[in-house]
């Protein structure tokens, strides 16, 4: 049935609706939704308390420092990473599957990676990726102490890969133009650039332009993968050194 209208004589009563209950899983997603929108840099215990209608002080009772609330955040996300059971007839697959997922999970969260830059896995996502990767190797025959660098490693390239991404998101957030645009603009300005070299110094760089310009960062970051892959096969008895890849 239709509400009846408030007669205009009678003033409405205003209803006091509760505020969220502040606790670590609010902090850490509105944190989340901070620095997607607005970058690492922008995120503070300040920023976030500013956010969740409180102040700095309240956070404290949930999270440590800000040190805590990015390691949280960061192991936040990697929930978001598909781990498998081990196939030992496919552990270089799954290993590669596992890094492009990263990758992309990775790649959602503005410069999220940069958090993952100088630690180790201790939150409960990190470690069941550390444990997932290192289960995948041994059942395919990795020496332990190999997999054992190789996690090391390969959390490493993915990060800083994703990272330098992020990068050229922030001057694009500060460029005030749509994404499309500004990287259009930007690696333009660097191919002009390129191109504009003195050939008679730099002969072999102008002729190659094309090639120098001419991989998006997908495949950039699989190439450097699937390279990483076949270096780690070829320590395995009986495993193929040319590893899983997409491009033949």
């Amino acid at each position: 049935m239709a509400e009846i209208p408030v007669p205009p004589w009678r003033r409405t009563r205003k209803v006091n609706v509760p505020r969220a209950v502040l606790n670590r899983d609010l902090i850490v997603a509105t944190s989340l939704r901070i620095l997607g929108a607005e970058g690492l840099d922008a995120l503070s215990m300040r920023r976030v308390a500013q956010e969740l209608g409180t102040g700095p002080a309240s956070l404290y009772a949930h999270v440590e420092n800000k040190k805590e609330l990015l390691d949280l955040i960061y192991d936040e996300a990697l929930a978001e990473i598909r781990v498998p059971e081990p196939e030992p007839e496919r552990w270089l697959e799954q290993l590669r599957e596992m890094a492009l997922d990263a990758f992309r999970v990775l790649s959602v969260h503005a410069d999220i990676a940069k958090i993952g830059l100088g630690n180790l896995p201790t939150g409960p996502n990190g470690l069941r990726i550390a444990e997932a990767q290192m289960a995948v190797m041994l059942a395919g025959g990795v020496p332990p102490k190999f997999a054992g660098i190789m996690i090391d490693r390969l959390g490493l390239y993915i990060c800083s890969d994703v990272y330098e991404d992020s990068l050229y998101l922030s001057r694009q957030r500060d460029s005030g133009k749509e994404l499309g645009s500004f990287m259009e603009e930007f690696f333009g300005q660097i191919e002009g650039f390129y191109r504009s070299l003195p050939a008679d110094r730099f002969p072999t760089l102008v002729a190659q332009v094309d090639n120098l310009m001419d991989a998006d960062g997908i495949e950039r970051f699989e190439f450097g993968l699937d390279l990483i892959l076949r270096g780690l096969a070829s320590r395995v008895e009986g495993a193929d050194p040319a590893g899983p890849t997409t491009k033949g």
